[in-house]
């Protein structure tokens, strides 16, 4: 008798495939270390997926051609040439005199022949050729000047990390964003989904995000000695109790709604899941927020217009979606526990008489 007590007292303590979910109620948060929201189609509207198809406004602006600033230690080419019968520079029929490379001092200036020092830190190539033209004043006439970079060492950032080609990048080569200086990089062997990028501007991080999420429209402008770090990252949820195929998923795109998160594990197990009691858990955010409450979103599939809800809801990386056991279930692992206890009895019991027989 003592074995078939131990037996059925043990029943109440019988591991299960999840937290038992009947002390989450949304009337009971104030004692819970966790806020309890039942999604429906009024409360579904503030975690809605979000949307990823409009451009940021920080490349919005961007016009097509962005002026490069001459700076202290760019390296520049100028030649000059005079229109009609040149007196100091050769004319547009014969050769341009080319003044070879000038390094820009760390005053901002260039020491030109014929012309003098010439102020050009902070001026694009247009104002450095129209300040020459300047300079020259009466000595020639109608003289043409072409500037341009040799080495613009200046005008680079730098990218590393999980890129094919790690190093400098010119954004004199059409690079304007993070995104144009990863594919100038060479990209990565990693999907979009798995990389991250991080962009820090003297010294400080401006930018954390997934490469995806900057492909959909959240790219930034790009300024010159930025630093950008590419680095594996992949996102994944986690599905427990009730379903097809439990453990950790990967997030295969930026967007993804709790409806296809069930659905890339195969649905609810028909006879085992609890239709009424589909939850989904979220930390808060400890980094930006550490005050932030942890939260429960609770749905009930029973109700039709819970499968509109679910395409709304927006599932987030770390996130835990758990399936809860239907009561039957329950109670059938239960009376499996019984029965299993009697039949160890019953074995036990003819063991001993049959010990005792002899």
């Amino acid at each position: 008798m003592l074995v078939l007590a131990l037996g059925i007292g043990g029943c109440t303590a019988l591991p299960g495939d999840g937290p038992w979910m009947g002390g989450a109620q949304s009337t009971s948060t104030e004692a819970l270390p966790f806020d309890v929201i039942d999604l429906t189609p009024t409360t579904v509207a503030a975690y809605r997926l979000a949307s990823v198809d409009r451009p940021s406004t920080a490349t919005a602006d961007l016009s097509p051609a962005v002026p490069i600033s001459i700076a202290p230690g760019d390296v520049l080419r100028v030649r000059i040439f005079e229109k009609y019968g040149g007196n100091i520079f050769p004319t547009l029929q014969g050769e341009k005199t080319d003044l070879g490379v000038q390094r820009v001092a760390p005053d901002g200036t260039i020491d030109l022949p014929y012309v003098g020092k010439v102020q050009v830190s902070g001026l694009d190539l247009p104002g450095v050729e129209e300040r020459i033209k300047q300079q020259l004043g009466n000595k020639v006439q109608d003289p043409e000047v072409i500037a341009d970079f040799d080495a613009p060492r200046a005008h680079t950032v730098i990218v590393s990390g999980d890129v094919k080609k790690p190093g400098r990048v010119s954004l004199l080569e059409g690079v304007r964003t993070a995104v144009d200086a990863f594919n100038q990089a060479g990209g990565s062997l990693l999907p979009a989904n798995q990389l991250e990028i991080v962009v820090r501007r003297h010294g400080q991080v401006i930018l954390t995000s997934q490469l995806s999420d900057m492909l959909a429209g959240n790219d930034i402008p790009v300024e010159r000695n930025d630093e950008i770090v590419v680095r594996p990252n992949t996102r994944v949820y986690t599905v427990l109790g009730a379903v097809q195929k439990s453990g950790n998923v990967e997030m295969t795109k930026a967007n993804l709604s709790l409806l296809e998160a069930l659905g890339n594990v195969g649905g609810l197990m028909d006879q085992r899941a609890n239709k009424t009691g589909v939850y989904v858990f979220r930390m808060g955010d400890l980094l930006t927020n550490p005050t932030a409450r942890a939260r429960v979103f609770r749905l009930d599939l029973f109700q039709p217009v819970s499968i509109f809800v679910a395409q709304q809801f927006g599932v987030q990386a770390r996130d835990v979606v758990y399936v809860t056991n239907a009561p039957l279930y329950e109670y059938d692992k239960v009376l499996t526990s019984i029965y299993r206890t009697f039949s160890i009895i019953g074995v036990a019991r003819g063991n001993i008489l049959t010990s005792t027989s002899f």
